[in-house]
């Protein structure tokens, strides 16, 4: 679903919730410091019988969405870990086929955690899927009708926000507290009068 136009903005976040039924993506256009919900959606993968054959629906779709929106950086949720290892082994492969077709074109990628995640967004690690959709709804004044109703596309704006967030964060002091210290450690910057 688009929801903003397309247009220039500084930096675009495509956010990826990994999948092999559904996969949810949403992605954010940043504005200096505001950003904008540009579109979000699930690709339904449950029909596809094949597993193999779902990893490459999941390598194309995420390709397209890659070459249509032109985003600077991916950002996806890293697997949790279950108790069902044949679960865990095909969301691992799905998460890595979507990874392979953002760096075929090469878009960085950063992996969050779903604690970290519901925690950007909401305060809370351990926050259901619904509390971080209305938050979202609330962050980024979406409508009912401009959020699906699916939550594996909030979860994959999350992942996107989270993003943001991370990569908005002030660089640490290097420990230089004066132009004292700066001169000493960086004399070659400094012009005569």
């Amino acid at each position: 679903m688009n929801i903003s136009p397309l247009k220039s903005f500084d930096r675009i976040i495509l956010g990826i919730d990994p999948g092999t039924n559904f996969m949810g993506y949403g992605i954010l256009g940043l504005e200096g410091k505001k950003p904008h919900t540009i579109a979000l959606g699930v690709i339904h993968l449950h029909k596809i019988p094949d597993h193999y054959m779902r990893l490459n629906r999941i390598y194309e779709r995420v390709l397209g969405l890659v070459e249509q929106y032109l985003p600077d950086e991916m950002a996806i949720e890293a697997p949790f870990f279950g108790k069902n290892v044949q679960s865990m082994l095909k969301l691992g492969r799905a998460q890595g086929v979507a990874m392979a077709a953002a760096l075929a074109r090469e878009v960085p990628i950063t992996e969050y955690e779903p604690r970290k995640i519901k925690m950007a967004i909401t305060g809370n690690g351990a926050a259901s899927k619904e509390q971080v959709k209305e938050m979202l709804k609330r962050i980024l004044s979406l409508s009912d009708q401009q959020m699906p109703g699916e939550l594996d596309a909030s979860d994959a704006l999350a992942v996107a926000l989270c993003h943001f967030y991370e990569s908005s964060k002030p660089i640490p002091s290097t420990g230089s507290k004066s132009w004292k210290d700066f001169i000493a450690k960086n004399p070659d910057r400094v012009k005569g009068l």
